[in-house]
């Protein structure tokens, strides 16, 4: 490892990897919640476009790709929003319109299409420039201070819309915010993870977090974490076996859920071998029921003859003569 930093181009690659690997998570977290999950893909296409202008014209691939991944947000939120077609009609239009423009404009290239543009596609360690990681740094800045700062709002829309706007809050201006948000993200993980794979980094690390976590907010820290673990451990892979570093870090990222699955799986059955079948009650434990309430695990048990009772199945926990803390109250599935 110490090998790596001596190099000044892994000594980048590991800083953007460090950027994306916290980001993509976050983003993609409310994406999931909202049935987005594909947004990412749709986004890395129309960032290919601009790629594309900013590769024909000898400007910067990178504000190029940003504005039009931006508009291409935008454009999206907004005939969704306005009910002319439905999300999936919207993504797809800018998903397919994105691409022909970028194969469009790359064939208009001098000599053809530039080699550089795979790493665009794919991602490759050795593409990060310098003025690259600063822009990186600024942007990666932004949507970490903007998702953390309007988590209770995001994840209020994108669970529960309708509810969301019945309650006077702004849906189409938090929609926009994340739209732009996911296009930031996209751009920003372009050089390490590509355009055509950043949306995987966004989804699978929460889906391997939604086996771990607890609560919305959990599930935030341990996205985050996988993501990051997954795209340094990832460049890492990739410099070590020469191998493109975008499609390097989404399998590793897919084999780190493939192990949490099992994992959880496992823990899942030992802990239905310590339930035993309760004798049949002449009522149905609940809030009301009039025994106290005590938080295990991922459900609540209630406190009866001396047992702990699980209110589904009809099964029970035997924990001795354990007493309840009056002052616990079952945990909930968001923290705010």
């Amino acid at each position: 490892m110490l090998d790596l930093l001596a190099y000044d181009f892994m000594q980048r690659a590991l800083l953007a990897a460090v950027l994306v690997g916290l980001v993509a998570p976050l983003v993609g977290i409310f994406l999931v919640q909202r049935r987005l999950s594909l947004i990412g893909d749709g986004m890395g296409h129309v960032a290919l476009a601009g790629v594309a202008v900013g590769l024909l014209t000898n400007t910067s691939p990178v504000w190029a790709a940003l504005v039009l991944a931006v508009v291409a947000a935008v454009v999206v939120e907004l005939i969704r929003a306005g009910g002319r077609t439905s999300g999936d009609v919207a993504l797809a239009l800018i998903f397919y319109g994105g691409i022909a423009l970028g194969v469009v404009v790359i064939g208009k290239a001098p000599g053809g299409t530039p080699a550089n543009l795979t790493a665009y596609l794919f991602g490759a360690i050795t593409t990060v420039r310098p003025e690259d990681l600063w822009v990186f740094a600024v942007l990666g800045l932004v949507v970490l201070v903007g998702t953390w700062a309007l988590r209770p709002r995001l994840f209020a829309v994108a669970n529960d819309e309708e509810y969301a706007r019945a309650s006077g809050m702004p849906v189409l201006a938090v929609n926009l915010v994340l739209g732009v948000l996911t296009a930031v993200t996209v751009v920003v993980s372009m050089r390490i993870v590509g355009l055509l794979l950043i949306s995987a980094l966004m989804i699978v690390p929460n889906a391997a977090a939604q086996l771990l976590a607890r609560s919305f907010a959990g599930a935030m820290r341990w996205a985050s974490l996988i993501g990051l673990l997954c795209a340094v451990g990832g460049v890492v892979v990739s410099y070590e076996a020469d191998t493109p570093s975008g499609g390097t870090i989404v399998l590793l990222a897919i084999a780190t859920y493939l192990v949490v699955a099992v994992g959880a799986a496992v823990v899942h059955r030992a802990r239905g071998r310590h339930h035993r079948a309760a004798s049949r009650h002449a009522h149905e434990h609940g809030l009301d029921c009039g025994h106290p309430a005590v938080a295990h695990g991922d459900h609540v048990d209630y406190l009866h003859d001396g047992h702990r009772h699980a209110p589904h199945e009809g099964h029970y926990d035997e924990h001795g003569d354990r007493r309840p803390d009056p002052d616990r109250r079952p945990e909930q599935e968001v923290s705010r």
